[in-house]
């Protein structure tokens, strides 16, 4: 762990909460995470990221600076390069891969580029998606740049008309081909893929279906063919691999199961995954041996500047 001091307990600060629509979510994760690493035997801070983000630091003088903050700011590289700046030791990833992967059509160029089953999908103008089918039904329209499926509009086939999209989409928006079947996701550590886990839900698996109770149920490990855990699991490595990422990520993909290895697409990469000790990742890890501290402590073991 990059920047550790002499003392015997190390002090770490978890960053939480920040300025995104996603904050309330950030603030459970944070709070779990410090939790844990105090059980783990670490001198724990809590800060909530604001504007005086640097001046807390600069009065705190963390060993590592814990980051459990989600969406922008937090998780686009942003925050990242404030730590780079501060010479402070951080987890997940780095400035460059945290702001590919949020920036999903330049995350599906790297992994398009890496030999990865990606989605036919285009940018175009908010006024323009409303005003006319820019892709042949079924699709999607999303942000290019949030997390937590923020916004996520599916406009099913023979629709009739566009999607009308809610004052929270952005200018430009991304359209993509709508994949149906079955929602899978693996996280990785390091240089290790998990168990992957299929997320069933009502409908599509929204910010609803992520946050609110009974939204979503998690079966893992995922009750699929070999071929198709073993190709979720090397999809993700690589996924990993090809942004740059550190640490923790998550990839999201989809499954058509009745068109086997061929129908399965990986979607984004997840930089900065939720954690509390029943989200994806933590139950990933859990299934595999591993506690919800222990995961922490690997995450601040791994620390560093620099990333």
């Amino acid at each position: 762990m990059a920047g550790r001091s002499s003392r015997t307990a190390p002090k770490v600060a978890v960053l939480m909460g920040g300025r995104s629509a996603e904050r309330e979510v950030s603030l459970v994760s944070g709070r779990e995470c410090a939790a844990a690493l105090r059980e783990a035997g670490y001198e724990v801070v809590e800060v909530d990221a604001g504007r005086d983000l640097a001046a807390r630091l600069s009065e705190i003088v963390p060993d590592v600076c814990f980051n459990a903050l989600h969406g922008r700011w937090g998780e686009d590289g942003c925050v990242q390069g404030l730590l780079e700046w501060l010479g402070l030791a951080y987890t997940h990833s780095g400035v460059l891969a945290s702001a590919l992967a949020m920036d999903k059509t330049r995350a599906k160029a790297a992994f398009a580029a890496a030999g990865l089953p990606v989605v036919e999908s285009l940018i175009a103008p908010r006024s323009e998606v409303m005003a006319r089918h820019v892709m042949a039904t079924p699709y999607v329209v999303k942000p290019n740049a949030e997390g937590s499926s923020v916004g996520v509009y599916i406009v099913p086939a023979n629709a009739n008309t566009p999607p009308q999209l809610g004052p929270e989409m952005p200018d430009e928006v991304m359209v993509e081909t709508y994949v149906p079947g079955r929602e899978l996701t693996c996280a990785v550590l390091g240089d290790r893929a998990f168990c992957v886990t299929e997320i069933v839900t009502a409908g599509w698996y929204d910010y609803h279906a992520k946050y609110a109770p009974g939204g979503s149920r998690h079966v893992c490990p995922a009750e699929i063919p070999a071929e198709i855990t073993a190709a979720c699991r090397d999809y993700a490595l690589r996924a990993h691999r090809a942004l740059g990422c550190s640490g923790l990520s998550r990839s999201d993909f989809r499954w058509d199961d009745s068109r086997g290895l061929g129908g399965l697409y990986i979607l984004e990469t997840n930089t900065q995954p939720g954690m509390t000790p029943t989200s994806l990742a933590p139950e990933q890890a859990a299934a595999e041996g591993m506690s919800f501290a222990d995961l922490c402590r690997w995450i601040v073991e791994d620390a560093s500047c620099g990333r």
